[in-house]
C-alpha cells in the first residue's frame, strides 16, 4: 500500500550522521529573486526533525529544465541563499538536473549522490512521480523514509481517493482531456459529483452536440467523451454558459480588440470560450458549499487575463469558504489561491501538481514504491 511507506521515526539513530535530504525546491524566481519561497518553507519540519536529532542535513533538489547541462539561469544559488536564512548550516547540493544522469536513472549517478551519506529522506512529493535517480534511487542504497510533507501529502490525498467524506465535489479544470483523462475516471469512481471547467469542457461539450465557435476542443477525444456523457451524465457536470471572447481578439492583450460577451452553452462561430460564466460559477460554487469534501485541480479559464479570471475566482472562495475538507491539488491552483490571497484558507495545498493527480489516478508513485523497498527499474 502507497500509505505503508517508512516514516522519520523509523531511521536509525542520528546523532552525527549525514542525511540526503531530496526536497522539491523548484521555486518560482525573476531576475534573481524567488517570488514564492512556500516549497522551501513546507521542508522546514522534516529539516530541523532531523537536526534536533543531531544530523547534520544535506538538501538536493531540481530546479527548472536545464536538460542535462550545466545553466547558470538554473543555479540554485538564491534558493541556498533563503535556505541559510530559514536553516543556518543545511547544505544544498547544486542543481540535480545539471548531471544527465538524474532524469535517466544512472545507477553511476545515485552511487556518487549517496556517497558519504547515512541515511535518506525524501520529502520531495512533488518530484515523487517521476522515476528519476534522486527519487528512487538512493532507497536501494541507505536506510530511507517519507519526510514530513510527503508523508502529509500521501495520507491526505489518499483518503479523499478511497475514504471521503460525502457529498465529495471535485472540480477539474486545465485544458485538454487527454492530459487528465485517466484522472477523470478515476475521480468518477469514487466523487458524487465532477464539475468540469477550463479548456477541456469544449471538447466535452462539443461531444454533447453543442456549437463552440474556435475554442479548444480535441477531436480525437470526441467519443471518448461522448461516452463518459452517457455513462456518467447524471455526475459529470458541466458549464451551463460560457464567457467568450469575439473575433480579433487577443488573451492577455486587452486592448488588440475582440468583444468580451456571456454566452450559453453554444459558442457563436468565431468565438473563443475562456472562462466559464457567472451562471457556471454560482452553480460549481452551491455545489462546492455543499459538499463535505472538495478536491479541485486547474483553472476555469484563462485567469492570468484580467478579463477571463472571474470563474477561477469564483471556484477559489467557492473552496475557500467551503465547510467540508478542502485540497487544491497544486500547479495553477495553487497559483491561482495564492493569486487572490486565500491560500491559507484551504485545508491542503499540494505542493504538486502532476503529482496529486497521478496518486489519485493510480494511488501509489515511484518515490512512494521506492521507499517501500519495492520500485524495479
Amino acid at each position: 500500500m502507497a500509505s505503508h511507506v517508512p516514516t522519520l521515526e523509523d531511521l536509525p539513530p542520528l546523532e552525527g550522521k549525514r542525511v540526503l535530504v531530496r526536497t522539491d525546491f523548484n521555486v518560482p524566481i525573476r531576475d534573481g529573486e524567488i517570488v514564492d519561497d512556500l516549497r522551501i518553507r513546507a521542508a522546514l519540519p522534516t529539516i530541523r526533525w532531523l537536526l534536533d536529532r543531531g544530523a547534520q542535513v544535506v538538501c538536493c533538489t531540481h530546479l527548472g529544465r536545464p536538460k542535462g547541462k550545466v545553466d547558470p539561469r538554473y543555479s540554485v544559488e538564491p534558493v541556498r541563499a533563503r535556505l541559510a536564512e530559514l536553516a543556518p548550516g543545511v547544505e544544498l547540493m547544486e542543481n540535480l538536473r545539471f548531471d544527465p544522469g538524474e532524469e535517466a536513472n544512472d545507477p553511476a549517478f545515485v552511487e556518487r549522490l549517496v556517497e558519504g551519506f547515512d541515511a535518506y529522506v525524501n520529502d520531495a512529493f512533488g518530484a515523487s512521480h517521476r522515476a528519476h535517480a534522486s527519487i528512487v534511487g538512493p532507497p536501494q542504497h541507505l536506510p530511507s523514509a517519507a519526510g514530513r510533507l510527503l508523508a502529509r501529502e500521501v495520507e491526505v490525498l489518499l483518503k479523499v481517493r478511497t475514504d471521503p467524506e460525502r457529498p465529495f465535489v471535485a472540480v477539474l479544470g486545465g485544458s485538454k482531456v487527454s492530459d487528465k483523462l485517466k484522472v477523470i475516471e478515476a475521480l468518477l469512481d469514487v466523487a458524487d459529483q465532477l464539475l468540469i471547467g477550463g479548456g477541456m469542457c469544449f471538447t466535452f461539450l462539443a461531444a454533447r452536440g453543442e456549437g463552440i465557435g474556435d475554442s479548444l476542443c480535441e477531436q480525437d477525444m470526441l467519443e471518448t467523451c461522448r461516452g463518459l456523457l452517457e455513462a456518467h451524465g447524471d455526475r459529470l457536470v458541466l458549464p451551463s454558459d460560457i464567457t467568450a471572447l469575439g473575433p480579433g481578439g487577443k488573451l492577455m492583450e486587452p486592448d488588440a480588440g475582440g468583444e468580451v460577451r456571456q454566452v450559453g452553452t453554444t459558442v457563436p462561430d468565431g468565438w473563443t470560450g475562456v472562462d466559464i460564466g457567472p451562471g457556471t460559477a454560482a452553480d460549481f460554487g452551491d455545489r462546492i458549499a455543499e459538499a463535505r469534501t472538495v478536491f479541485w485541480n486547474g483553472p476555469m479559464g484563462v485567469f492570468e487575463d484580467p478579463r477571463f479570471a472571474a470563474g477561477t475566482r469564483a471556484v477559489a472562495e467557492a473552496v475557500a469558504d467551503a465547510r467540508g475538507f478542502t485540497v487544491v491539488g497544486g500547479g495553477d491552483s495553487a497559483a491561482a489561491l495564492a493569486q487572490f490571497g486565500l491560500a491559507d484558507r484551504v485545508d491542503h495545498v499540494s505542493t504538486g501538481g502532476g503529482a496529486s493527480l497521478e496518486l489519485l489516478e493510480a494511488g501509489d508513485l515511484p518515490g512512494l514504491a521506492a521507499l517501500r523497498g519495492e520500485w524495479t527499474s
